[in-house]
């Protein structure tokens, strides 16, 4: 992201733009601290979880998105996670305290090794591939998109079983 002396982003990651020649686009949006967080998980099967939020994801999310995936997922479950501060909190360790620990394993992935993070194939897929292009205006209308990017995600499991293959697991 590249922020010129008026406050206002522009956006170098578009995917394609059309334009006479040698003329390049410049697209601007208003710079803004208004965004999504979102936590999602995947599964050896195919299947994509995910919950977004209007602000930084802190431990009380976490706690609500394994319930979820509790709720959701039959058996144990082996939880590979990154080293978000929010993963490793309070409230974190009193949701495992509290007997969550019977079916749930967590498991750390190394610092600084999103190459062996499956889910981080998943982000990337998701923002150059299915949201290439896309100029939202909004939140409301990023949110949109989003969820609709997801949802055609969640039927190509092909992609989201080759997130694994690229991070070197096999099931």
């Amino acid at each position: 992201m590249f922020v010129d002396e008026t406050g206002v982003y522009l956006l170098p990651a578009i995917v394609k733009t059309w334009a006479p020649r040698g003329q390049t686009p410049i697209l601007t949006n208003p710079l803004s601290r208004d965004h999504w967080s979102v936590i999602g998980a995947i599964t050896p099967t195919g299947k994509l979880y995910f919950q977004m939020y209007s602000h930084s994801i802190k431990g009380e999310q976490v706690v609500r998105f394994l319930r979820h995936l509790l709720r959701h997922i039959d058996g144990k479950l082996l939880v590979i996670w990154d080293g978000l501060s929010a993963h490793h909190g309070q409230a974190v360790k009193e949701f495992l305290k509290s007997g969550s620990t019977k079916r749930i394993h967590l498991q750390r992935l190394p610092s600084y090794a999103p190459d062996l993070n499956p889910e981080e194939g998943i982000w990337r897929y998701l923002k150059r591939i299915e949201m290439g292009n896309i100029c939202c205006a909004t939140l409301d209308e990023s949110h949109r998109e989003l969820c609709k990017a997801i949802a055609r995600l969640r039927h190509k499991q092909n992609i989201i079983l080759s997130c694994f293959q690229l991070a070197g697991l096999e099931f």
